[in-house]
């Protein structure tokens, strides 16, 4: 019978390919009769009857499908089968009736939803997995298509329910290059929750891809009538954005994964103005940032009373460290440039997980006291250092 099953669906896959629909719907629909529960297959049939434009049955047909990927216990294939509904004119009632199953499925799920986005859905309550679920769209994409481009204002942010991605960015030499790629689960594009500002970079599909989109205008609008959900959505990404700094940065990706959930947890996500001073010169030290979105420009303020500005400070620089590290005064005074996005570890948290850790606080301590000569000798001459020469 498993043989039977496997030729049925390669002469599905071969007749849709031929354009041969209602002879692929017919194979797909026969399989079925053996397999009521196969998620997959029934994914098929809906999408078919989509591509057919009968409306109502594709209908019915992506309700049975989600229902049969949150037995398969496969929620992101689920949610997307159930937003699909409201794209095909579902009564609100049939909408409500199959969020509302996945729901006591997933939500406060602890049985399979511990990680990745999945683990966002398993933290919401059942009225606030529904809601957000009413509030998320169903992209497509074909292979070459862009699904963000580097530059262009971000508004929304996605997830990979099916297909492949390249993330690329473009080089000093005007060339591109791939420095990532995104598979099923994979989230990208958080940043846009948070603030206005361009993409970082691009994201091309490589092969047939279906996406979960949810835009700020949407988080905005369901998070008024459910908090929680901002919450729940605010933690998720804030959790991403620190585990990719653990992960990346040379000195914290040195830590323990023990340690380095624990640090994860004293981070907090934070939007700064435009001018909004985040260290002054001369001033104790608070904490050690990281600058995610924006620009931020360092500034030595010399005896005379002349200001000199330092190289400034780009997504992905870190600054507050010497100020913690030497437990001496700001060398500099760090000003927003514009709208953006920091992580903030307390001074205090600072101390706990990084300072504890004594071959850590050697490195650290010899590139703080480097810096902090660095600053010495510019306020000495008055140059300003090259891009990259000093962090503050």
């Amino acid at each position: 019978m498993a043989d039977t099953r496997v030729e049925g669906r390669e002469r599905a896959v071969q007749l849709a390919r031929q354009g041969q629909l209602e002879a692929a719907l017919a194979e797909y629909q026969a399989l079925l009769k053996h397999a009521p529960d196969d998620a997959e297959v029934r994914q098929q049939v809906a999408e078919l009857l989509e591509w057919l434009g009968r409306a109502s049955d594709a209908a019915a047909a992506h309700e049975a499908a989600a229902l049969a990927w949150a037995k398969a216990l496969q929620p992101l294939r689920a949610v997307a089968a159930c937003v699909a509904l409201g794209r095909l004119g579902a009564p609100g009632a049939v909408r409500a009736r199959t969020s509302a199953a996945l729901a006591e499925r997933f939500a406060l799920c602890s049985e399979a939803c511990e990680d990745g986005v999945s683990g966002l859905f398993s933290r919401l309550g059942r009225e606030d997995f529904v809601a957000l679920v009413d509030v998320l769209q169903v992209r497509a994409f074909f292979p070459g298509q862009p699904v963000v481009q580097e530059g262009e204002a971000g508004a929304s942010m996605f997830v990979l329910v099916e297909g492949r991605a390249e993330v690329t960015r473009a080089l000093e030499s005007g060339e591109r290059a791939v420095v990532g790629a995104v598979a099923p689960g994979d989230v990208f594009g958080e940043l846009a929750l948070v603030s206005e500002g361009p993409r970082l970079a691009s994201v091309v599909v490589t092969e047939r891809a279906v996406l979960l989109e949810l835009t700020r205008e949407a988080l905005t609008s369901v998070s008024a009538r459910q908090p929680r959900v901002a919450q729940v959505v605010e933690d998720f990404y804030r959790r991403r954005l620190v585990d990719n700094l653990l992960r990346s940065n040379p000195l914290l990706s040195r830590l323990t994964p023990a340690q380095k959930a624990a640090l994860s947890l004293d981070f907090s996500l934070r939007s700064i103005a435009e001018g909004e001073v985040l260290l002054t010169q001369g001033q104790p030290g608070d904490a050690f940032y990281v600058l995610l979105r924006g620009r931020c420009t360092p500034w030595l303020l010399h005896p005379d009373g002349r200001r000199v500005a330092l190289a400034e400070l780009h997504e992905g620089d870190v600054f507050g460290e010497i100020s913690l590290l030497l437990d001496k005064p700001v060398s500099a005074t760090v000003r927003a440039d514009g709208v953006g996005v920091v992580l903030r570890l307390p001074r205090a948290a600072f101390e706990k997980h990084l300072l504890s850790q004594p071959g850590l606080k050697g490195q650290l301590m010899r590139m703080g006291t480097e810096r902090l000569q660095r600053s010495a000798r510019v306020l000495a001459s008055g140059r300003v250092l090259h891009d990259g020469d000093l962090r503050v």
